[in-house]
Protein backbone atom coordinates (compact mmCIF):
# COMPACT_ATOMS: atom_id res chain seq x y z
CA UNK A 1 0.00 0.00 0.00
CA UNK A 2 1.13 3.40 -0.81
CA UNK A 3 -0.34 6.32 1.24
CA UNK A 4 -0.20 9.94 -0.08
CA UNK A 5 -2.09 13.36 1.30
CA UNK A 6 -2.75 17.02 -0.23
CA UNK A 7 -2.02 19.39 2.28
CA UNK A 8 -3.56 22.45 2.15
CA UNK A 9 -4.36 25.54 3.86
CA UNK A 10 -8.10 24.87 4.10
CA UNK A 11 -8.61 20.96 3.48
CA UNK A 12 -5.75 17.79 3.91
CA UNK A 13 -6.93 14.78 2.09
CA UNK A 14 -5.39 11.24 2.11
CA UNK A 15 -6.04 8.12 0.85
CA UNK A 16 -4.15 5.13 0.61
CA UNK A 17 -3.63 3.14 -3.14
CA UNK A 18 -2.64 -0.45 -3.43
CA UNK A 19 -0.04 -0.93 -6.56
CA UNK A 20 -0.26 -3.36 -9.56
CA UNK A 21 1.98 -3.53 -12.23
CA UNK A 22 3.05 -0.34 -11.22
CA UNK A 23 -0.37 1.52 -11.52
CA UNK A 24 -1.79 2.85 -8.44
CA UNK A 25 -5.41 2.36 -7.55
CA UNK A 26 -6.96 4.30 -4.71
CA UNK A 27 -8.68 1.98 -1.94
CA UNK A 28 -9.61 4.40 0.89
CA UNK A 29 -9.74 8.14 0.37
CA UNK A 30 -10.72 10.74 4.00
CA UNK A 31 -10.95 14.53 3.91
CA UNK A 32 -9.89 16.45 7.20
CA UNK A 33 -10.44 20.27 8.17
CA UNK A 34 -7.17 21.90 8.64
CA UNK A 35 -7.67 24.41 11.11
CA UNK A 36 -9.13 21.59 13.20
CA UNK A 37 -5.55 19.99 13.92
CA UNK A 38 -3.32 21.50 15.73
CA UNK A 39 -0.35 19.94 13.93
CA UNK A 40 -0.31 17.57 9.94
CA UNK A 41 1.17 14.32 11.61
CA UNK A 42 -2.22 13.99 14.20
CA UNK A 43 -4.27 14.15 11.25
CA UNK A 44 -1.88 11.41 9.66
CA UNK A 45 -2.67 9.41 13.07
CA UNK A 46 -6.02 9.74 13.02
CA UNK A 47 -5.90 8.49 8.98
CA UNK A 48 -3.88 5.55 10.31
CA UNK A 49 -6.72 4.27 12.55
CA UNK A 50 -9.48 5.22 9.64
CA UNK A 51 -7.73 3.57 7.40
CA UNK A 52 -6.69 0.26 9.31
CA UNK A 53 -9.40 -2.47 8.39
CA UNK A 54 -8.27 -1.29 4.94
CA UNK A 55 -4.97 -2.70 5.64
CA UNK A 56 -5.56 -6.19 6.62
CA UNK A 57 -2.62 -8.38 6.02
CA UNK A 58 -0.95 -5.36 3.50
CA UNK A 59 1.12 -2.43 5.02
CA UNK A 60 2.32 0.82 4.23
CA UNK A 61 5.04 0.69 2.12
CA UNK A 62 5.81 4.02 0.80
CA UNK A 63 4.22 7.70 1.81
CA UNK A 64 4.00 10.97 0.11
CA UNK A 65 3.08 14.30 0.41
CA UNK A 66 2.13 17.31 -1.16
CA UNK A 67 2.18 20.39 1.36
CA UNK A 68 1.13 23.80 0.30
CA UNK A 69 4.79 25.63 1.08
CA UNK A 70 8.61 25.21 0.03
CA UNK A 71 10.30 22.24 0.95
CA UNK A 72 13.37 22.93 2.83
CA UNK A 73 16.02 20.32 4.39
CA UNK A 74 12.93 17.75 4.34
CA UNK A 75 10.83 20.12 6.54
CA UNK A 76 7.33 22.60 5.14
CA UNK A 77 6.32 25.56 7.06
CA UNK A 78 3.34 25.58 5.81
CA UNK A 79 2.05 28.82 3.76
CA UNK A 80 -1.04 29.24 5.28
CA UNK A 81 -1.28 27.30 8.12
CA UNK A 82 0.86 27.87 11.86
CA UNK A 83 2.27 23.77 10.77
CA UNK A 84 5.70 22.64 10.69
CA UNK A 85 5.43 19.18 8.20
CA UNK A 86 8.63 17.47 9.18
CA UNK A 87 9.51 14.15 6.87
CA UNK A 88 11.60 13.06 10.25
CA UNK A 89 8.35 13.15 12.20
CA UNK A 90 5.78 11.38 9.74
CA UNK A 91 8.80 8.58 9.02
CA UNK A 92 8.72 7.50 12.61
CA UNK A 93 4.62 8.17 12.95
CA UNK A 94 4.21 5.77 10.09
CA UNK A 95 7.05 3.50 10.78
CA UNK A 96 9.10 3.79 7.35
CA UNK A 97 12.44 4.81 6.99
CA UNK A 98 11.67 8.30 5.05
CA UNK A 99 8.55 9.87 3.69
CA UNK A 100 8.81 12.04 0.78
CA UNK A 101 7.96 15.64 1.18
CA UNK A 102 6.97 18.17 -2.09
CA UNK A 103 5.13 21.11 -2.56
CA UNK A 104 1.67 20.61 -3.05
CA UNK A 105 2.02 21.62 -6.98
CA UNK A 106 4.92 19.42 -7.51
CA UNK A 107 2.29 16.73 -6.94
CA UNK A 108 0.10 18.10 -9.09
CA UNK A 109 2.80 17.81 -11.58
CA UNK A 110 3.63 14.43 -10.87
CA UNK A 111 0.01 13.70 -11.67
CA UNK A 112 0.05 15.06 -15.51
CA UNK A 113 1.14 11.80 -16.78
CA UNK A 114 -1.43 9.59 -15.13
CA UNK A 115 -4.58 11.55 -16.37
CA UNK A 116 -6.91 10.42 -18.35
CA UNK A 117 -7.89 12.59 -21.60
CA UNK A 118 -11.28 12.97 -19.65
CA UNK A 119 -10.43 14.26 -16.46
CA UNK A 120 -8.82 17.47 -18.93
CA UNK A 121 -10.83 20.66 -20.63
CA UNK A 122 -8.74 21.64 -23.29
CA UNK A 123 -8.73 25.38 -23.57
CA UNK A 124 -6.55 25.96 -25.99
CA UNK A 125 -5.63 22.49 -28.26
CA UNK A 126 -2.09 24.52 -29.34
CA UNK A 127 1.18 22.27 -31.00
CA UNK A 128 2.27 21.00 -28.03
CA UNK A 129 6.69 20.46 -28.40
CA UNK A 130 7.87 16.72 -27.38
CA UNK A 131 9.75 17.44 -24.51
CA UNK A 132 8.63 20.76 -23.85
CA UNK A 133 9.10 22.77 -20.76
CA UNK A 134 5.62 22.91 -18.81
CA UNK A 135 3.89 25.57 -16.31
CA UNK A 136 1.48 24.41 -14.04
CA UNK A 137 -0.57 26.74 -12.13
CA UNK A 138 -3.71 26.44 -9.08
CA UNK A 139 -5.27 28.99 -7.24
CA UNK A 140 -7.17 27.61 -4.27
CA UNK A 141 -6.60 28.78 -0.94
CA UNK A 142 -3.45 30.00 -2.28
CA UNK A 143 -1.91 30.99 -5.83
CA UNK A 144 0.74 27.48 -6.68
CA UNK A 145 3.13 27.79 -9.14
CA UNK A 146 5.23 24.90 -10.78
CA UNK A 147 7.51 23.89 -13.95
CA UNK A 148 8.05 20.74 -15.12
CA UNK A 149 11.28 19.96 -17.19
CA UNK A 150 11.69 17.56 -19.36
CA UNK A 151 14.96 15.01 -18.65
CA UNK A 152 15.14 12.88 -21.14
CA UNK A 153 13.43 10.14 -19.81
CA UNK A 154 10.43 11.67 -18.06
CA UNK A 155 9.23 15.25 -16.74
CA UNK A 156 10.75 16.78 -13.46
CA UNK A 157 9.27 18.96 -11.51
CA UNK A 158 10.45 22.64 -10.26
CA UNK A 159 8.68 23.92 -7.31
CA UNK A 160 8.13 27.68 -7.26
CA UNK A 161 6.99 30.25 -4.72
CA UNK A 162 5.86 32.90 -7.92
CA UNK A 163 2.08 33.24 -6.19
CA UNK A 164 3.83 35.42 -4.01
CA UNK A 165 5.36 37.65 -6.48
CA UNK A 166 4.35 40.98 -7.33
CA UNK A 167 1.25 41.55 -8.87
CA UNK A 168 1.52 43.69 -12.47
CA UNK A 169 -1.70 45.16 -13.55
CA UNK A 170 -2.60 44.74 -17.24
CA UNK A 171 -4.81 47.28 -18.12
CA UNK A 172 -5.92 50.25 -16.59
CA UNK A 173 -8.54 49.02 -14.61
CA UNK A 174 -6.18 46.71 -12.68
CA UNK A 175 -4.03 49.63 -12.31
CA UNK A 176 -6.80 51.54 -10.11
CA UNK A 177 -6.88 48.07 -8.72
CA UNK A 178 -3.55 47.94 -7.55
CA UNK A 179 -3.72 51.20 -6.38
CA UNK A 180 -6.42 50.48 -4.06
CA UNK A 181 -5.01 47.29 -3.00
CA UNK A 182 -1.70 49.05 -2.19
CA UNK A 183 -3.88 51.23 0.25
CA UNK A 184 -4.74 47.64 2.16
CA UNK A 185 -1.52 45.74 1.91
CA UNK A 186 2.45 46.03 2.70
CA UNK A 187 2.77 43.79 -0.83
CA UNK A 188 0.21 43.09 -3.38
CA UNK A 189 1.09 39.58 -4.35
CA UNK A 190 -0.90 37.75 -7.19
CA UNK A 191 -2.03 35.38 -4.44
CA UNK A 192 -3.89 37.89 -2.79
CA UNK A 193 -6.42 38.08 -5.94
CA UNK A 194 -6.16 34.92 -7.55
CA UNK A 195 -7.22 32.78 -4.50
CA UNK A 196 -10.69 32.24 -3.01
CA UNK A 197 -9.90 35.60 -0.72
CA UNK A 198 -9.85 37.47 -4.00
CA UNK A 199 -13.17 37.50 -4.89
CA UNK A 200 -14.40 39.48 -2.13
CA UNK A 201 -11.36 42.33 -2.66
CA UNK A 202 -12.38 42.53 -6.42
CA UNK A 203 -15.87 42.83 -5.49
CA UNK A 204 -15.27 45.67 -2.99
CA UNK A 205 -13.16 47.03 -5.44
CA UNK A 206 -16.03 47.17 -7.94
CA UNK A 207 -18.85 48.44 -6.05
CA UNK A 208 -18.23 48.38 -2.63
CA UNK A 209 -22.10 49.31 -1.57
CA UNK A 210 -23.45 46.13 -2.68
CA UNK A 211 -22.98 43.86 0.49
CA UNK A 212 -24.03 39.80 0.50
CA UNK A 213 -24.89 37.67 2.82
CA UNK A 214 -21.40 36.03 3.62
CA UNK A 215 -19.91 39.77 3.75
CA UNK A 216 -22.01 39.66 7.02
CA UNK A 217 -20.82 36.79 8.93
CA UNK A 218 -17.00 36.53 9.82
CA UNK A 219 -16.95 32.41 9.74
CA UNK A 220 -18.50 32.54 5.89
CA UNK A 221 -16.06 32.50 3.22
CA UNK A 222 -18.06 34.72 0.52
CA UNK A 223 -16.18 33.45 -2.43
CA UNK A 224 -18.64 30.55 -3.06
CA UNK A 225 -21.50 33.06 -3.22
CA UNK A 226 -19.97 35.74 -5.40
CA UNK A 227 -19.18 33.32 -7.95
CA UNK A 228 -22.40 31.15 -7.89
CA UNK A 229 -24.10 34.85 -8.38
CA UNK A 230 -21.60 35.75 -11.05
CA UNK A 231 -22.38 32.75 -12.69
CA UNK A 232 -26.16 32.97 -12.64
CA UNK A 233 -25.34 36.64 -13.36
CA UNK A 234 -28.13 37.16 -10.77
CA UNK A 235 -26.03 40.42 -9.14
CA UNK A 236 -24.23 42.36 -12.15
CA UNK A 237 -21.42 43.00 -9.43
CA UNK A 238 -20.88 39.53 -9.12
CA UNK A 239 -20.87 38.75 -12.64
CA UNK A 240 -18.02 41.87 -13.38
CA UNK A 241 -15.93 40.27 -10.74
CA UNK A 242 -15.81 37.36 -12.29
CA UNK A 243 -14.52 38.73 -15.33
CA UNK A 244 -12.47 40.72 -13.81
CA UNK A 245 -10.65 37.42 -11.44
CA UNK A 246 -10.61 35.02 -14.83
CA UNK A 247 -8.91 38.15 -16.30
CA UNK A 248 -6.29 38.54 -14.30
CA UNK A 249 -5.96 34.49 -13.72
CA UNK A 250 -5.54 34.25 -17.50
CA UNK A 251 -3.18 37.00 -17.64
CA UNK A 252 -0.44 35.79 -15.30
CA UNK A 253 -0.88 32.31 -17.16
CA UNK A 254 0.40 33.78 -19.53
CA UNK A 255 3.51 35.71 -17.68
CA UNK A 256 4.05 32.06 -16.34
CA UNK A 257 4.21 30.85 -19.97
CA UNK A 258 6.67 33.23 -21.28
CA UNK A 259 8.66 33.24 -18.19
CA UNK A 260 9.55 29.28 -18.68
CA UNK A 261 8.97 29.32 -22.52
CA UNK A 262 6.08 26.30 -21.73
CA UNK A 263 5.90 25.17 -25.22
CA UNK A 264 4.70 21.60 -23.85
CA UNK A 265 1.68 23.39 -22.47
CA UNK A 266 0.12 25.32 -19.74
CA UNK A 267 -1.98 23.57 -17.26
CA UNK A 268 -4.30 24.84 -14.91
CA UNK A 269 -5.39 22.99 -11.25
CA UNK A 270 -6.92 24.02 -7.91
CA UNK A 271 -10.55 23.73 -6.37
CA UNK A 272 -11.53 27.37 -8.07
CA UNK A 273 -11.21 26.72 -11.85
CA UNK A 274 -13.21 23.39 -11.37
CA UNK A 275 -15.94 25.28 -9.72
CA UNK A 276 -15.98 28.10 -12.18
CA UNK A 277 -15.48 25.62 -15.32
CA UNK A 278 -18.50 27.04 -17.30
CA UNK A 279 -16.37 31.13 -17.18
CA UNK A 280 -12.83 29.67 -17.53
CA UNK A 281 -14.07 28.15 -20.52
CA UNK A 282 -15.81 31.46 -22.13
CA UNK A 283 -12.93 32.91 -23.74
CA UNK A 284 -11.95 35.59 -21.11
CA UNK A 285 -9.30 33.21 -19.45
CA UNK A 286 -7.52 32.34 -22.90
CA UNK A 287 -7.66 36.08 -24.58
CA UNK A 288 -5.87 37.44 -21.36
CA UNK A 289 -3.52 34.45 -21.64
CA UNK A 290 -2.57 35.48 -25.11
CA UNK A 291 -2.54 39.13 -24.54
CA UNK A 292 0.91 39.31 -24.61
CA UNK A 293 1.60 41.93 -28.11
CA UNK A 294 4.58 40.87 -29.99
CA UNK A 295 4.06 37.62 -28.30
CA UNK A 296 -0.07 36.42 -29.03
CA UNK A 297 1.46 33.96 -32.23
CA UNK A 298 3.28 32.29 -29.58
CA UNK A 299 0.88 32.30 -27.10
CA UNK A 300 -1.61 30.93 -29.12
CA UNK A 301 -0.04 27.87 -30.16
CA UNK A 302 1.25 27.02 -26.39
CA UNK A 303 -1.72 24.15 -25.31
CA UNK A 304 -3.98 25.59 -22.72
CA UNK A 305 -5.85 22.91 -20.23
CA UNK A 306 -7.16 22.35 -16.83
CA UNK A 307 -6.75 19.32 -14.77
CA UNK A 308 -10.57 18.50 -13.50
CA UNK A 309 -9.20 15.96 -11.24
CA UNK A 310 -9.27 17.36 -8.16
CA UNK A 311 -7.66 14.71 -6.47
CA UNK A 312 -4.68 14.64 -8.97
CA UNK A 313 -2.19 16.10 -5.90
CA UNK A 314 -2.78 13.10 -4.33
CA UNK A 315 -2.33 11.06 -7.26
CA UNK A 316 1.12 12.21 -8.15
CA UNK A 317 2.26 12.80 -4.83
CA UNK A 318 1.02 8.43 -4.50
CA UNK A 319 3.59 8.08 -7.45
CA UNK A 320 6.00 9.79 -6.52
CA UNK A 321 6.12 7.70 -3.20
CA UNK A 322 6.14 5.05 -5.03
CA UNK A 323 9.19 6.07 -7.14
CA UNK A 324 11.06 6.10 -4.30
CA UNK A 325 10.71 2.89 -3.43
CA UNK A 326 14.06 0.24 -4.26
CA UNK A 327 13.54 -1.85 -7.56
Amino acid sequence: MILAGDVGGTKCNLALFSEKAGMLTSVFKQRFASKDFAQFDLIVREFSLQAAPHLTTERVRAAGFGVAGPVINNQVRATNLPWTVDAAVLASELNLPDVVLMNDLGATGHSIEYLAPEEYCILNPGQPEHGGTRALLAAGTGLGQSILVWDGARYRVVPSEGGHSDFAPHTEQQIELLRYMRRRYPQVSWELILSGRGFRTLHEFLNPSVIHHSFEDPGMDPAPEITRLGLSKECPVCADTLDLWTAIYGAEAGNLALKVLALGGVYVAGGIAVKIIEKIKDGTFFEAFRDKWKFESLLSNIPVSVVLNESAPLLGAAYEALASLPR
